[in-house]
């Protein structure tokens, strides 16, 4: 049955007349057993009731008692029914949500299903050992790697910008350090225009994969990056000021691209590629997983951007000190530049032939819907029902980056500190590969650890804002004493800007970007998860700025430490924590909000362990969760599209509707209905994007 727990409630669907809370409340409150059977028949046993319960859109002759009879159900498909709604990696055996148990019982349920999980793929992972050694990395690679491919290359070349600096105000002070040859506003440009072709590229994307489609945004991506990698490789001038404006602008263009990578990288891991269907126990149980060993790959961009040019210096230069020959100096960043170039045209080219592109989750939203995402009472409702959210993803953010930008593009600054002004250039690259390889184990546990449900997301980065803080106020109160008194002071020193790097990771820089997109339903994710990622790069650009201007770096910190502060107040209030929340509870909540129906939503998505501490104290969002109420509209809801589909099949009608089509193709469908032939939909295909209909037609 692990199968239809995967699929089949992928198509539970509601009637345009909700069953009424009034009406729900008169219905008994105690329900039996997840395996036991469960009458559909209102509770009030009117038969003549108007209420109705699910879609009866194409079930023509078909009276409402042989939709919800129950005799039509065979034992098996009523347990499948109930495993379906309610799967046992989320639900007890007794039918309570796992977030319902006492705080013993919690703990002892969701340590079950970790352990469970974690033998079952521990077993898969050994039956592949033992027909291919390396078939488990062949695996890893091809789902995780090939998906987080694109943050690969964004890590690389974002970060080399502040890697190549120390080399090139080395190689031409007169440039890049004097000022005397080149304009210093566009050596600050260089910085400015990166960031800011990154917010461009984060909204712009972010809205197009709501609007035109998921494939659309990451194919466009791929070849704005390729094109910006190949300006890069290439940029030149008539004079050296030309030279850098070019490779300002190069940037731009490249951080467009970079940009739509955020947004299309988390909804796609987010909502899966091969299946179809973005509800099953590996999406509640592994989804954040899924997401943050795509995003990991942006530690790796960096740590091999920082591997190759020490490794391109030493071939062209046959050494790490200075003086440093110009014509070295070009070879080795253009041919860094060369490399990515490489990458991101297979980049476009795998996205373009090998990537299956379902957008199954923004499809059925968009249908259900019947939205783009972008009509004005979908922005409206985006706005003001969830403004929190968006507070704490765009706020949350913002302190992230403020961070995480002080401390990486401009982490030879904070080197200095530790290895005194006159450290060298081999000595400020050896010590960012050491910062780099700090900050991997922080990516890789954060992976590990985001979906269990007693840690998870809201406190994982709530801790590391607070152990970002605290180590950060460490810096600022002792500064003097860190950075002039001793080697035993400058080790401190070297601890607190190694391990502020481990809680970056660790922390709010991951976690801001799942949550950004797991916050908000499907149709309007990539472009709430760009809006917060902007906001992210807007706090990326304020230190930008600001170490343009302050000089001392003791003000530095006192700028930025309190920013950690802030983070962590804004995700205690208003970051709700998605932990083992379904997303399809996500999907029936905002489809009641569209309706303007929120009373009659009763669902785990307004569980007060799923809201924030705002929505529940202030907005008090959790009044109307029942789980009682909630277990009988789904099992209506359902039963309804199960024999609705049923009877318009067995009678061959082709007038379904396109809820009654997935079903039938979902795997509950086929396995207790019968096999649907390919051809049945073809009058009425539902496409997932603008851009899918017109290549169908063509």
């Amino acid at each position: 049955m692990s199968g239809s727990n995967d699929y089949a409630s992928q198509y539970i669907h509601h009637s345009d007349e909700p069953l009424g809370l009034r009406q729900a409340q008169a219905a008994d409150a105690s329900y039996p057993a997840a395996t036991e059977h469960i009458s559909s028949e209102p509770s009030n046993g009117n038969s003549s009731d108007s209420t109705r319960y699910g879609p009866t859109n194409g079930v023509e002759g078909l009276k409402e008692s042989e939709l919800t009879d129950n005799s039509a159900m065979s034992p098996e498909v009523e347990r499948a029914f109930q495993d379906v709604l309610f799967p046992p990696d989320i639900y007890t055996s007794d039918g309570t949500y796992w977030a319902d148990l006492p705080f013993g019982e919690k703990i002892a349920f969701c340590n079950r299903q970790s352990n469970m999980v974690a033998r079952r793929e521990l077993g898969v992972i050994g039956s592949m050992i033992k027909k291919d050694p390396i078939s488990p990395i062949k695996a890893y690679f091809s789902t995780y790697v090939l998906n987080g491919l694109g943050m690969f290359v964004e890590g690389y070349t974002l970060f080399s910008v502040g890697n190549i600096k120390p080399l090139l105000q080395s190689t031409w002070p007169e440039c890049w350090k004097n000022h005397v040859e080149c304009d210093s506003n566009w050596i600050s440009a260089i910085d400015y225009l990166e960031i800011i072709g990154i917010i461009v590229g984060q909204i712009l994307v972010g809205i197009e994969g709501d609007w035109v489609g998921r494939r659309f945004g990451m194919v466009q991506d791929a070849v704005i990056m390729t094109l910006g990698s190949v300006m890069l490789t290439a940029m030149w001038g008539v004079n050296h000021n030309g030279w850098v404006i070019c490779y300002a602008w190069s940037l731009f263009i490249y951080g467009i691209g970079v940009g739509g990578e955020y947004p299309m990288t988390s909804t796609r891991a987010m909502e899966g590629s091969g299946d179809r269907y973005a509800a099953s126990t590996g999406d509640r149980m592994h989804r954040g997983r899924n997401v943050l060993l795509a995003f990991l790959m942006q530690g790796w961009g960096q740590f091999f951007n920082q591997v190759i040019l020490i490794l391109l210096l030493l071939i062209f230069h046959n050494s790490l000190r200075p003086p440093f020959s110009k014509t070295a100096v070009q070879w080795t960043f253009r041919v860094s530049f060369g490399f990515i170039a490489v990458i991101t045209l297979f980049l476009v080219y795998y996205r373009y032939y090998k990537i299956s592109y379902t957008e199954q989750s923004l499809r059925d939203a968009k249908q259900r819907l019947n939205t783009s995402g972008y009509d004005a009472k979908s922005l409206k409702l985006a706005a003001q029902h969830y403004w929190g959210r968006l507070f704490a993803s765009c706020f949350g953010w913002f302190a992230n980056d403020f961070f995480f930008y002080g401390n990486k593009i401009f982490s030879n600054v904070f080197i200095k500190l530790i290895t005194g002004n006159t450290g060298s250039l081999q000595t400020t690259w050896l010590y960012n590969l050491i910062n780099i390889g700090v900050q991997l184990p922080g990516y890789y546990l954060a992976a590990i650890l985001v979906d269990n449900k007693m840690y998870g997301r809201k406190n994982m980065q709530a801790i590391g804002f607070l152990c970002t803080f605290a180590l950060f106020c460490g810096a600022e109160f002792g500064y003097d004493a860190l950075t002039t008194k001793g080697p035993g002071h400058l080790k401190a020193f070297q601890f607190i800007f190694f391990f502020s790097s481990f809680w970056n990771q660790f922390g709010y820089n991951s976690t801001t970007f799942l949550v950004a997109a797991e916050m908000f339903p499907a149709s309007i994710r990539a472009s709430c998860h760009g809006f917060g990622a902007a906001w992210g790069k807007l706090g990326a650009l304020c230190p930008t700025i600001i170490y343009n201007y302050v000089s001392d770096n003791h003000t530095k910190f006192h700028i930025v430490t309190w920013f950690g502060l802030a983070g962590l107040i804004t995700t205690l209030i208003f970051l709700p924590d998605t932990t083992g929340l379904d997303l399809r509870e996500q999907e029936r909540y905002w489809e009641h909000v569209m309706n303007g129906r929120v009373e009659d939503y009763h669902g785990v998505a307004i569980h007060p362990r799923h809201l924030s501490l705002y929505e529940r104290v202030v907005l008090k969002r959790n009044r109307y969760y029942n789980p009682a109420l909630d277990r009988e509209q789904k099992t209506q809801e359902f039963r309804q599209i199960y024999h609705s589909s049923l009877h318009n099949y067995e009678t061959n009608q082709k007038d379904l509707t396109s809820q009654q089509q997935e079903f039938l193709n979902s795997e509950f469908g086929t396995k207790y209905v019968k096999d649907i032939s390919k051809g049945r939909d073809n009058g009425n295909q539902i496409f997932a994007s603008k851009l899918e209909s017109v290549e169908k037609n063509l």
